[in-house]
């Protein structure tokens, strides 16, 4: 679903001292993007479809609730979450990213029109 069906279900997020590091892109800047890879991608060459914002999961959910003006999810730590939460959800909350998207800028020569989260989500 969407973050903003995601907030008005008030689904929790991970406690700050839990809270995992994802990764955005919006939906127009990724079709860019694997354009450009096919196009003017080398060979053999992993592009990282990211955008520049480096944010943890909860503050993201926080960031959309400020946009969407609704309220900000609640924060419970892991074992909390690990109780609560479908495992699909869970998932996502097992893992912490960061990725650099140099090459995707760099080599591919593309420019995101959704440069961070915040302006994805006011898309």
């Amino acid at each position: 679903g969407t973050p903003e069906a995601r907030l008005r279900k008030g689904t929790p997020v991970l406690a700050a001292q839990d809270d995992v590091y994802t990764n955005h892109i919006h939906a127009d800047d990724l079709a860019r993007a694997c354009l450009a890879a096919l196009w003017r991608g080398r060979p053999q060459r992993v592009y990282n479809a990211s955008d520049a914002s480096e944010m943890k999961m909860g503050d993201y959910f926080d960031l959309a609730a400020d946009l969407y003006g609704l309220p900000r999810p609640p924060r419970v730590p892991r074992s909390t979450a690990q109780e609560a939460l479908p495992v699909m959800l869970l998932s996502f909350m097992s893992e912490s990213r960061r990725l650099d998207n140099g090459r995707l800028l760099g080599e591919l020569g593309l420019r995101l029109r959704y440069p961070t989260v915040a302006t994805g989500l006011r898309a």
